[in-house]
């Protein structure tokens, strides 16, 4: 097979998985499965060869980050019922002393997206920027631009989110400065799209949807304090803060001693496996049950309030609900996370794929936006940020030596193509715009266009930071 018979293979099979998807109403992993398995066969694997291709795939990837959806998911139902998440949105919110009050669900969900799947991010944050757009009669238009930013930058640019995290295990990328460069990035396009888009998002007055706001009223007055979420017992902002930093800062800290330790240094074995991903989000989770405990009335009270039962005790609900909920929000992530993988495994065992890194070098195209171009493309295609980023890391991968780049830039690349063109066919698209109280010409300018732009940002931060030579 021929690059170009290659490539017209590739966009029919991108093209099935949209109708797939989109047309015939099909769940996204059985239309992963049927469109991967129909790719294998025109690629001469024949079905045994493509179904063997598929579960090495998806074993593989489940491999590499079952485990991690699985913690990030438990954590989040700690996070909401401990009341962590208005404590960090409440915590924005007197760090910029009132103003800029799209900032502070925007910036809580820019954290929580980091070990939370975003999705779930959505869920956790939606109901806080719904109170804050009453209290200053913010339009959510803002809201839902701002929000979604932050939350789909660092689902899409920084482990251990798991499709990021796939991808920098796929091509052996450093998960600390992955981590480190990611956070840098998003951030950066973080708030260039704010600054550029703040007064555009503004114009148009959307009001929150009326079940997350009733008994809520606008502020009586500028005072911070009349401002913030009143809730009893919340946690402080450093408590509510640390199930997310913990798994965050020991990954740092292990690719730090990596780097300045020698090999047989005492401390090395204790940093590498406190930074191992699975011990650090487990830990995270560790912290989480402990804050449970210590606001057990917050926790029991939430648990009332989404379920009217008070019958359980507190460690029915921490050991039982949190984890039964944590495994059903998991599991679609998951399946679709690990279908992707095995969509890349067979794209990876072609061997036109070879050929085909040879021609986009002779192209002269900047090698750094080889990775980005494809899961921009991707992205635009196939809708899922994970499925985009782990295809066009497969397709990307046997080009690598081709390219000249450093496994950490590849990853990144990758990331910030996967930000661009979040429409239609994207779940997240339609999470936001359900949650946030858009309709769809709305989510294309308050979801889709920010994205764009980001993507923009992003790309150009991290081809300055590989022409500095420090990714």
């Amino acid at each position: 097979m021929t690059p170009g018979i290659f490539i017209i293979v590739l966009a029919v099979a991108i093209a099935v998985l949209m109708l797939l998807i989109m047309k015939a109403k099909m769940h996204p992993v059985l239309a992963l499965f049927l469109t991967t398995l129909g790719l294998g066969l025109i690629l001469g694997n024949g079905v045994v060869g493509s179904v063997k291709l598929i579960n090495a795939g998806f074993g593989g990837t489940l491999k590499g980050i079952g485990v991690t959806i699985i913690l990030g998911s438990i954590l989040a139902m700690g996070i909401q019922d401990s009341g962590a998440a208005t404590s960090i949105s409440n915590f924005f919110t007197r760090l910029f002393r009132g103003k800029c009050l799209e900032l502070a669900p925007s910036l809580t969900a820019f954290i929580v997206s980091i070990p939370v799947f975003g999705d779930i991010t959505m869920v956790l944050t939606a109901p806080i920027a719904s109170i804050l757009s009453v209290r200053r009669k913010i339009s959510m238009s803002s809201m839902a631009a701002f929000t979604g930013l932050g939350l789909f930058l660092t689902h899409g640019l920084v482990p251990p989110t798991p499709g990021i995290l796939a991808i920098a295990l796929m091509y052996g990328a450093d998960l600390g400065l992955t981590i480190a460069w990611g956070t840098v990035i998003s951030a950066v396009a973080f708030f260039g799209t704010w600054l550029l888009m703040r007064s555009w998002c503004a114009k148009e007055w959307i009001a929150p949807r009326p079940d997350f706001v009733e008994g809520f009223e606008a502020a009586k007055s500028d005072k911070v304090e009349d401002i913030v979420i009143h809730e009893p017992n919340l946690p402080n902002a450093f408590m509510a803060l640390l199930p997310v930093l913990i798994p965050v800062l020991l990954i740092t800290l292990a690719s730090i001693a990596k780097v300045s330790m020698d090999e047989g240094h005492a401390a090395l074995p204790f940093f590498t496996s406190v930074g191992d991903r699975v011990i650090a989000l487990m830990l995270g989770v560790v912290f989480t049950v402990i804050l449970g405990f210590v606001k057990a009335d917050k926790v029991k009270a939430h648990h009332l309030r989404t379920t009217g039962s008070d019958k359980e005790s507190l460690k029915e609900i921490i050991f039982g609900n949190w984890v039964g909920r944590g495994l059903v929000v998991a599991l679609l992530p998951l399946l679709i996370t690990a279908m992707g993988g095995a969509m890349g495994a067979t794209l990876k065992a072609a061997p036109v794929i070879k050929e085909l890194g040879a021609l986009v070098t002779a192209s002269h195209i900047l090698p750094i936006l080889v990775p980005f171009l494809t899961a921009a493309i991707l992205m635009t295609a196939v809708g899922s940020m994970t499925t985009a980023g782990l295809t066009a890391a497969a397709i990307v991968l046997p080009m690598m030596d081709s390219l000249g780049l450093s496994p950490i830039a590849a990853t990144l690349s990758i990331g910030c193509g996967t930000m661009m063109i979040n429409h239609l066919n994207n779940s997240g698209f339609w999470i936001m715009t359900q949650f946030f109280n858009l309709n769809t010409k709305q989510g294309l300018k308050y979801v889709t266009l920010p994205c764009m732009v980001a993507s923009v940002i992003s790309i150009i931060t991290l081809m300055i930071l590989v022409s500095l030579g420090l990714v």
